[in-house]
């Protein structure tokens, strides 16, 4: 097993980001996931100002060549105040049938059963340069999928729906490229920044 505090030391370090993005996909799965959910809120928000908007896309998430309405997961670790066990998470991605360039997504994890599944449309930031200043990503909750999803998943439902809407109402994700299979993201309600993150690794 690989040095858990390998990635903040690295962090800690002001390593360039390219160190950072071999360090990772140089990695197991499983020891790219433990590390990166050891960042803390320090940790993200340092990552996050490395991390690439210019490179982020929708590849990086559902990447090319899966089929539409298969599902890709990212593991997660946010910044929220809460005990460790709460901040693990999961975006559940699949493209859509239709052929747009967009993915439909939802988060699944132990609190969806009590808030709602929180779906989300995520597209490309190009064209609107203040979102695209943020992230190369937008995954977008003011938006839900109007279309088929993975079957399997929860119901779509809007976020102004129930309790949900506490969490996903009027929120927005931006998110940028660490490396090939872990990338970040910044949240915003209404426009305004959060100063909370979430580290993602893709499953491979």
């Amino acid at each position: 097993m690989s040095d858990p505090t390998a990635l903040v030391t690295l962090l800690d370090q002001k390593a360039p980001l390219q160190a950072i993005a071999d360090h990772v996909d140089g990695l197991s799965h499983a020891d790219r996931l433990a590390q990166c959910r050891t960042l803390g809120r320090a940790a993200q928000r340092t990552l996050f100002g490395q991390a690439s908007a210019e490179a982020m896309s929708l590849a990086d998430l559902v990447p090319d060549g899966v089929a539409p309405l298969v599902e890709v997961i990212q593991f997660g670790m946010n910044t929220l105040p809460l005990p460790n066990g709460l901040r693990k998470f999961e975006k559940r991605f699949c493209r859509p049938e239709d052929g747009t360039s967009r993915l439909f997504g939802y988060n699944e994890g132990s609190t969806r059963a009590l808030i709602g599944p929180g779906y989300f449309v995520a597209v490309a930031t190009a064209g609107n340069a203040e979102w695209h200043s943020r992230g190369g990503i937008v995954v977008d909750y003011y938006q839900v999928p109007d279309a088929s999803v993975v079957p399997g998943w929860p119901k779509v439902v809007a976020n102004s729906v129930g309790l949900q809407m506490l969490v996903f109402q009027n929120t927005r994700d931006f998110m940028r490229r660490v490396s090939r299979f872990v990338t970040i993201g910044a949240a915003y309600k209404a426009e305004k920044a959060l100063d909370h993150y979430f580290v993602l690794v893709r499953n491979p």
